[in-house]
């Protein structure tokens, strides 16, 4: 059967804003364009689509964008979604608009009202976008490469007046439920230890302060311990870990300073294939899909399905960070 024409295509960003963002609009917005699809960008998230906050998208609309962090369409988390009141309206929206597929930029959340709407019959595409790296569906989510290059350079900084001073930094970055960031950002900025979520074995203030007190015996001048934002008790730490040892130790939270910046190459190359890869599977009539990277390849995946894959988090990372710390 022919698949149906495609004349109309919605697209939003949705929860916490990731590096790359704009680089999947792009994509997407001029992607459709290339197909003589019009294109609408929907403020604000959910929010936007409820309230019908649109704005017709041209080519020259998602100019010298792809250098930018956040997202020029803005974003926000959308409680109303969380309800079926709220739900029915944003799909009669999107209906009332014309809407042939809806692309959705976010994470998680973001795929949970996805749900919600293609349930409704809106025909909805994902694009995984999250500096967490916690989505099952993809090995790779936007925004993640651009948030621990954020916090490697933190920890260098620190390492520097840390070193200076004799001091031990304790350095909180982002991670609420997943602990990729903090890995990442210990593994590559030299961390003496790391607490995250996900931890099998849990680290209590004992064992750092026995390591850190090891480390200096063997003449280390300094020590960086990354927390994981989900593990929290960044500052109680430092105050322990100064009290017991004697040696100053200061307590660094990096917050939202993750999520902003330009993003990096791989952030830009990764956002500008999933919203190519996502208006082709569009145009060649596919229906309630997400994008993944899995394997080195970019795949669309069914959208209920999705949430039914799994992506344990690798703890040997853990071990190597140990071993590369002596």
């Amino acid at each position: 059967m022919e698949a149906k024409k495609i004349k109309k295509i919605g697209v939003l960003t949705s929860g916490g804003d990731a590096p790359g963002m704009n680089a999947a609009l792009r994509a997407v917005v001029r992607t459709a364009l290339s197909h003589d699809v019009q294109v609408v960008g929907i403020r604000k998230g959910y929010n936007g689509l409820i309230a019908g906050e649109i704005v017709d998208l041209k080519s020259k609309d998602v100019s010298n964008i792809l250098s930018s962090g956040g997202t020029i369409l803005h974003t926000a988390r959308c409680l109303e979604m969380m309800e079926e009141a709220g739900q029915k309206k944003a799909a009669n929206v999107a209906k009332v608009l014309g809407l042939d597929a809806l692309v959705v930029i976010g994470g998680d959340g973001s795929y949970r009202g996805m749900q919600k709407l293609s349930a409704l019959g809106i025909n909805c595409f994902g694009i995984p976008a999250t500096i967490d790296l916690d989505m099952q569906s993809s090995e790779y989510t936007l925004g993640f490469d651009t948030a621990v290059n954020t916090g490697m350079d933190a920890l260098n900084k620190l390492r520097d007046t840390s070193n200076s001073h004799e001091r031990c930094g304790v350095v909180e970055v982002m991670g609420r439920d997943a602990g990729y960031i903090a890995l990442w950002c210990a593994m590559c900025g030299g961390a003496e230890d790391v607490m995250f979520p996900e931890a099998k074995e849990e680290l209590d203030t004992k064992q750092i302060i026995q390591q850190i007190l090891k480390n200096r015996s063997t003449g280390k001048r300094l020590n960086l311990i990354v927390v994981a934002e989900g593990v929290g008790g960044t500052q109680k730490l430092a105050e322990e870990i100064q009290e017991i040892t004697g040696i100053q130790s200061r307590a660094t939270i990096l917050g939202h300073l993750q999520r902003g910046g330009s993003p990096t190459a791989i952030d830009r190359m990764h956002g500008s294939m999933m919203g190519y890869h996502v208006v082709e599977g569009i145009m060649r009539g596919e229906t309630n899909k997400v994008v993944g990277f899995n394997g080195g390849k970019y795949e669309l995946i069914d959208l209920d399905e999705s949430f039914e894959m799994e992506k344990p988090l690798d703890q040997a990372v853990y071990h190597v960070i140990k071993t590369l710390s002596i």
